[in-house]
Formats: C-alpha cells, sequence, structure tokens
C-alpha cells in the first residue's frame, strides 16, 4: 500500500467498487449480514443530497483504503443538532497510519460546518485496536448502548 499522508473526502459515484469490498468488511467485521439490496440503498442514499447520510473516504497515495458514514439529527439537550457516526472502517492491511484519525477529524469537520452541538459514535466494547484511537480523539461517555430490534 501507498505511504503517503492519508486525504479525506466526500464519497463519489465512482468509488463504488472501492467502497463496496470495504463495507463487505465491516460488515464481516461485526460478525453479521446485510442483503443485497440493503447494501445497494444504502450506497444510493449516501449519493443522493436530499438524504439525511453523508459518506467520507480516506485515500493514501489515490487508493481509497476506508469511509465512514455520517448523519445529523435533532436533540432534545441542545439547540443545534447531533452529528452521529455510523459507520468507519478502514482497509486492516493499512490501520494505524492515521487513516482513522483523518476520518474522525474530517466528520468532526463537517459538523462543525453544520453547526452542530457534538459528534459521537457507538463501537464494541472488545473493539481494543478502534477504542485505543477512540480514547485519544474522545471523551468516553460512559453510557451503554441498548437496543429493541422491531
Amino acid at each position: 500500500m501507498p505511504t503517503a499522508t492519508p486525504k479525506v473526502r466526500p464519497l463519489q459515484a465512482d468509488d463504488h467498487t472501492a467502497w463496496l469490498p470495504l463495507w463487505q468488511g465491516y460488515v464481516a467485521f461485526y460478525e453479521s449480514t446485510v442483503s443485497d439490496s440493503q447494501t445497494a440503498l444504502t450506497w444510493q442514499r449516501l449519493l443522493d443530497l436530499a438524504f439525511n447520510l453523508n459518506g467520507l473516504v480516506v485515500e493514501k497515495g489515490g487508493v481509497v483504503i476506508g469511509f465512514t458514514h455520517y448523519l445529523f439529527h435533532p436533540a432534545t439537550w441542545a439547540a443545534q443538532d447531533y452529528c452521529y457516526l455510523e459507520d468507519l472502517f478502514v482497509n486492516p492491511a493499512v490501520r494505524g497510519g492515521g487513516a482513522g484519525r483523518a476520518l474522525i477529524a474530517g466528520v468532526k469537520q463537517a459538523a462543525q460546518a453544520r453547526g452542530a452541538a457534538k459528534v459521537y459514535w457507538l463501537t464494541q466494547t472488545h473493539n481494543k485496536v478502534a477504542r485505543k484511537l477512540y480514547d485519544a480523539v474522545a471523551s468516553d461517555t460512559g453510557f451503554m448502548h441498548y437496543q429493541i430490534r422491531l
């Protein structure tokens, strides 16, 4: 893999061939599955400027090596929207080179430009490699994540 400085930019339609295997790797990392139709819908939503789902990619040497997806939503505890960083994935072969940090910084910059009150995200407690980065760039709020599948 190239050793250039990571460069973050908005996701573009011609990124699909690079994004798709990263997306599949991300889903596999979480030992989950996403249908082909949902993957296609996610891609369509990421490209739809009218839909509240945004994507960034990170490149090194012109090669897309990671992505992040984020959205904005109103909050009851702040007048400004919150920014939820929903997905973040970097090719495992190039982790540790600043790509994840650059993606988080890109989301932070987008949230600041939008006037959001905060950026937040979730990760699994056993995701120690990612948590090392997250602990360096954000505060652990101590909250647990619960959900009810519908």
